[in-house]
């Protein structure tokens, strides 16, 4: 509650007056593709404006709602500004407002900084307009707000999880049907992310051509195997028996994420079933995977998980994100946690020379609205 407090009082000694403090978190894939979260203080404006202010960047801008059009800036203002824009589009009648943005997921790292601030702001401004807020419509909006204002092919997941996700818990979610089942994450065991300090940009990155590899994937699959819409639709064995169709390159995007698709359903089902070091080979063959096959990984990021493995108290860990640079995931036990921090530190920065940031956190609850009652008992009892 202090979080948002805090908030609630930068909101006040910027735009004057009360705010009602909103959150989402960022999203770690422990494999296939919370404890970080985008804060955001908003009160209402008697104009059809939304001024925005990012505490981490410094930075304020103000766009006018009823312009045709919101404009792409090509900065981190394109994330709100596109949810607003995404909202208009689907009918939506927004009120204007002041928003106070602070991120504690780390910008670049793989962990879904976009998708928390899509995912908070959308929250805010449809809790503002008095509008029913339905979550999967959310992530769906906010999704459309990355593809079409921002520019970048992301897919749903990093959205949809940032409004459902539970404390406590994984979430195995289908992306075609949007069934989603919470896989509830054993005791004693920690999330310990780790940084590598090598930013990348998903927006410019090679995510969009990955993407269209699949696709071609699947066109060309498509000519053998009628019916198909996705990848998801081959086995590995159709794979392997028409891989003459497909170039080298194709047909190593493809095989990726089949068997990545693969070894998703078995981690859920590890996970239901309490077998927690099913998992260790399943995220290392998932990392190698995304090496070797998908071709999105680093010298820097493995170099941290081979680090990783060899520490005491590791039961899986591999590079989680949209890759070239970004961050580890390590399931790691509680009484290890520490020592582990230590040792990946020290010899990471022995051999890079960077300092990373490693972090243990929780999975967290999805996107919610902090009550003001709640800011104002925190305020009288702090």
């Amino acid at each position: 509650m202090n979080d948002a407090l805090n908030l609630a009082k930068k909101f006040s000694s910027r735009f004057g007056g009360d705010s009602v403090v909103y959150r989402a978190p960022g999203r770690v894939n422990l494999i296939g593709e919370h404890g970080f979260s985008c804060w955001v203080a908003v009160a209402p404006r008697s104009d059809r404006k939304i001024a925005l202010y990012s505490e981490n960047f410094d930075e304020a801008i103000e766009a006018d709602l009823d312009n045709a059009e919101i404009h792409s800036t090509g900065k981190w203002p394109d994330y709100p500004l596109g949810v607003a824009w995404a909202l208009k589009r689907a009918g939506y009648r927004l009120s204007g407002a002041n928003v106070y943005i602070r991120g504690e997921v780390p910008l670049g790292a793989g962990l879904s900084s976009s998708a928390a601030l899509e995912v908070s702001t959308g929250y805010a401004l449809l809790d503002l307009a008095h509008d029913p807020i339905e979550l999967t419509r959310l992530a769906l909006l906010c999704q459309r707000a990355e593809n079409e204002f921002v520019g970048a092919r992301v897919g749903i997941m990093d959205q949809f999880i940032s409004c459902h996700g539970q404390a406590g818990s994984a979430l195995l979610l289908d992306c075609r049907s949007l069934d989603f089942r919470l896989l509830r994450l054993p005791r004693g065991v920690q999330l310990v992310i780790c940084n590598t300090m090598v930013q990348h940009k998903l927006g410019t990155s090679e995510y969009n051509v990955r993407r269209t590899e699949c696709e071609e994937g699947v066109r060309l699959l498509s000519q053998t195997l009628p019916g198909i819409r996705a990848l998801r639709d081959v086995s590995l064995a159709d794979l392997e028996r028409h891989r003459g169709f497909l170039s080298e390159t194709v047909y190593k995007r493809c095989r990726h994420v089949i068997t990545e698709n693969s070894r998703t359903r078995e981690a859920a089902s590890a996970l239901q079933n309490g077998k927690i070091d099913a998992l260790r080979n399943l995220m290392s063959e998932s990392h190698s995977s995304l090496r070797d096959d998908y071709e999105v990984s680093c010298r820097e990021l493995d170099l941290m998980f081979d680090l990783a493995m060899h520490q005491e108290g590791v039961i899986g860990a591999r590079m989680t994100g949209g890759g070239f640079g970004g961050c580890t995931i390590n399931l790691v036990n509680a009484a290890d946690s520490e020592k582990f921090r230590e040792r990946v530190s020290k010899g990471y920065e022995a051999a890079t020379g960077y300092h990373p940031n490693i972090y243990v956190c929780e999975a967290s609850q999805g996107a919610e609205k902090v009550a003001p009652h709640a800011l104002e008992t925190s305020s009288r009892t702090d």
